[in-house]
């Protein structure tokens, strides 16, 4: 009797049903015992909420289906501004304390007069996994931490799906100070926050970025792809080399709990991605 394989897989399905996600059961189809499932036998369970503080609009449009996750198509999308990702020389060099403490006396851009206080970003400096969202909410905001809400709940579920405490990934957004209203961030916010971001990306080095929302996804990404498009494979961050994934922001998910089939998809291309990298 494995009892220690029966504790970690009942772990797991406590961690999906916790996403909503009702897990995979194979098929009488004659596949192979070590066939692996390509990851849409699932479904949701999860009610939709009204979470306020982060963004509820996503816009989404259906990817096409992937015929298999062991070819992932690899999209390079190139920067529209060369100079765009490669940070200010004031803070391309700067270390973790000195670059949280610069981020807390920004006032590069008008958002400084309404924060309650910056939101640097959480985690481990050394992870795998970057998580980068779009811009702190009322609950960050009064925090100085993202994903803190309802939506951060679904996200450490999310995470825990994968096989990952909150701790072991670093989890960041695109801007750093909270916008009035939770509106979309304006493009001179995005440029003043971004040497930012890329130094700590150039600090953790991870083995993946996993962009959750539109408007992440489409910053990073430098496009105006709709997320529906953008999500179900790999994209290459720029000219680092580093793989990205796009989801939907758990906020959305919240929203319309049938799209965490293809979010529950995406962490599973995101997991092959590391485990292939790290092997």
């Amino acid at each position: 009797m494995n009892r220690g394989g029966d504790t970690a897989g009942n772990a797991k399905q406590q961690y999906l049903d916790a996403m909503g996600i009702l897990r995979w059961q194979r098929r009488a189809s004659g596949l192979p015992e070590n066939a692996q499932p390509a990851g849409d036998e699932v479904d949701v369970s999860l009610p939709p909420d009204n979470h306020e503080g982060e963004r509820s609009q996503e816009h989404a449009r259906a990817a096409p289906p992937r015929k298999s996750h062991d070819s992932p198509a690899v999209i390079r999308t190139e920067p529209e501004n060369d100079s765009a990702g490669k940070g200010s020389p004031q803070i391309a060099g700067l270390d973790w304390d000195t670059l949280r403490s610069r981020v807390s006396e920004c006032t590069a851009c008008e958002l400084h007069t309404s924060r309650t206080q910056t939101v640097f970003g959480t985690g481990n400096r050394n992870a795998d996994w970057l998580v980068i969202g779009e811009a702190p909410g009322a609950d960050e905001d009064a925090q100085g931490e993202p994903f803190v809400g309802r939506a951060g709940q679904l996200l450490n579920a999310m995470l825990l799906a994968c096989g990952l405490e909150r701790e072991q990934v670093y989890i960041a957004n695109i801007l750093k100070c909270r916008p009035p209203d939770n509106r979309d961030p304006r493009p001179g916010e995005v440029a003043s926050c971004e040497p930012y971001l890329m130094r700590q990306i150039e600090l953790i080095q991870p083995k993946l970025i996993l962009a959750v929302g539109r408007i992440a996804a489409q910053n990073l990404l430098q496009c105006d792809t709709p997320i529906g498009k953008l999500r179900g494979s790999v994209h290459t961050f720029r000219d680092t080399g580093i793989p990205l994934v796009a989801t939907y922001h758990p906020a959305y998910l919240l929203r319309s709990p049938a799209e965490k089939r293809k979010a529950w998809q995406d962490l599973q291309l995101a997991m092959q991605i590391v485990n292939e990298a790290s092997s």
